[in-house]
């Protein structure tokens, strides 16, 4: 096959254009032409009267070595290669000789990408999740939304899909995929009922409805290759001999021998960092993010991105990348936006508030909501000791809980209040979708001042960029903490075990080696292939 890259139509275009455009970059004629299939579609919004849409293009015609050959001596590349092979291979197979079950913590996206990997290796994981499958997870999860009753050990943050469930689904990345294993990925979702479009369009998302459907699709291969599910299974310990894990403890009574773990327990399981910290497995602090959310009409952020081509069926509801450099030298930027979505109480400890957001396929909801965060570090902000930044969080999420009322609705503040440094009294037109509710305050009593000034400078500026930003009914709520882990579990480079604890295996983004789905699951796999080639090596 031949890959034709930067195939450029207009938004409009009827569906036979395509087709001709491949024609022409080629110079053959239909008849040898035998197929083609979109491998990516982008578009370019830039001037927003003529939007463009970008294709890359997988295609077969009768001779592809020959149009190769003669396209590369009359046109340079002319954006023509070969179509690399992004499909998966296995690193190796289970042997026949006896081995101990690799054992997965945790059953988020890296987790179930670790077990589903190992499972279709022959591997036969044991995976411990501690809160509950999906479909029960999601009641206690809106019974935080819709009764104040917090489940702490079910919600947004622990349960079968991790956080990424109530999440917006989103699967794209900047990370450096050189063997394709976001592919893999994508793959297993299509085939666990994702929708087909995931696989070419620029920033796929799934939606949390569907979400919970495919992961229990996922669970059930997982189990029919061999693998074992074990909800509210929390580890409480960990037996480590000589520097090498050889087993668990599970709800502080069950042994279970293990000398192939992997720890994929997402960025908050605070009491499993102790744990782990206790026992004297590696441990640093690394910076994170912290911040609030701020939600406008989707129709301001369509109008400004697509301008007349607000409401397109192909463009969607539009979203936005925002950075600045405040003059106090940190960073102010947008993160995890949610186009059509709504605002979600996520914490996962009692007497506090954390904030995240959440959309679903469809992304119809009347907001926008994205974080907007500032950048912290351990050497400025909690140095000392590799748990500081948890302690840091705590004390802003339990600050938000004070200031919303005790009682989980969060803290919330108009931006036009919020630049000028004034209390909100009452709504204006963005209803905020923060389920229980939220208290007005005054945001400067819930984040440190320079986060305060950083976010109050980065506002106008980001107006400059999406009009309408600094809408003065827009609202913010807080606070966001959970951005990424507050700590990095350090594993070697070479075979992805602690460095100083041999069969332990951190991954995904809790160990601090990932930042959402796709990136978490691409981690998991590389996880499970390094355990796979342990358990061969050792059992040999």
């Amino acid at each position: 096959m031949l890959r034709l890259t930067d195939i450029q139509l207009p938004l409009d275009h009827a569906e036979s254009d395509l087709k001709q455009a491949v024609l022409k970059r080629l110079n053959i004629e239909a008849a040898d032409l035998i197929s083609f299939e979109v491998f990516k579609r982008s578009y370019d919004a830039r001037k927003k009267t003529a939007i463009v849409l970008i294709y890359t293009v997988d295609v077969t015609t009768s001779n592809d070595e020959n149009l190769l050959h003669k396209i590369r001596n009359t046109q340079g590349q002319a954006k023509v290669t070969r179509t690399p092979d992004t499909s998966y291979k296995f690193v190796t197979h289970a042997s026949t000789k006896p081995f101990k079950r690799p054992v997965v913590i945790g059953f988020g996206p890296c987790g179930l990408f670790a077990a589903l990997i190992l499972a279709q290796m022959g591997y036969k994981p044991i995976v411990l999740e501690r809160g509950k499958a999906v479909r029960e997870r999601t009641k206690d999860t809106w019974g935080l939304w819709r009764k104040r009753e917090l489940q702490p050990e079910s919600n947004v943050q622990f349960g079968e899909g991790g956080a990424g469930t109530f999440s917006d689904g989103k699967l794209y990345s900047q990370i450096k995929d050189p063997k394709h294993y976001g592919r893999k990925v994508l793959t297993e979702f299509v085939k666990s009922g994702a929708p087909e479009e995931i696989m070419y369009v620029s920033k796929p998302h799934i939606g949390t409805f569907r979400l919970v459907k495919m992961i229990e699709e996922m669970r059930s291969n997982i189990i029919e290759l061999g693998g074992e599910i074990r909800f509210e299974q929390k580890v409480t310990d960990f037996d480590i001999q000589d520097g090498q894990i050889v087993g668990l403890t599970i709800n502080d009574h069950e042994k279970l021998e293990a000398d192939h773990v992997v720890v994929a327990v997402g960025h908050s399981a605070r009491d499993t960092f102790q744990l782990i910290y206790d026992k004297g497995i590696y441990v640093e602090a690394k910076p994170f993010s912290v911040g609030f959310r701020i939600e406008h009409p989707q129709s301001i952020i369509d109008k400004a991105r697509f301008g007349p081509n607000a409401g397109n069926k192909i463009l969607g509801a539009a979203d936005y990348k925002l950075v600045h450099h405040a003059k106090n030298n940190r960073s102010v930027y947008s993160f995890c936006m949610c186009p059509g979505g709504t605002v979600v109480a996520a914490t996962s400890e009692t007497g506090r508030v954390v904030t995240n957001g959440m959309s679903q396929y469809s992304r119809n909801e009347r907001n926008a909501n994205s974080a907007i965060v500032v950048g912290i570090s351990p050497e400025i902000d909690y140095p000392g000791h590799p748990l500081a930044g948890i302690d840091f969080q705590r004390q802003l999420e339990s600050k938000a809980f004070e200031v919303g009322g005790r009682n989980y609705n969060a803290p919330g503040q108009l931006i036009g209040d919020f630049l000028a440094n004034r209390p909100s009294s009452e709504l204006g037109e963005v209803i905020p979708s923060y389920k229980p509710g939220i208290s007005l305050c005054n945001l400067a009593d819930v984040l440190p001042a320079f986060a305060i000034d950083a976010i109050r400078e980065a506002i106008p500026e980001f107006d400059r960029q999406i009009k309408g930003f600094a809408l003065k009914d827009a609202v913010l709520t807080g606070v966001e903490t959970r951005t990424s882990s507050p700590i990095r579990i350090k594993r070697k480079d070479d075979d992805l075990q602690s460095i100083n604890t041999e069969g332990f295996y951190p991954a995904g983004e809790g160990a601090g080696y990932a930042g959402g789905i796709l990136s978490a699951a691409i981690d998991g796999i590389k996880v499970a292939e390094a355990v796979a080639l342990s358990i061969n090596r050792k059992h040999a």
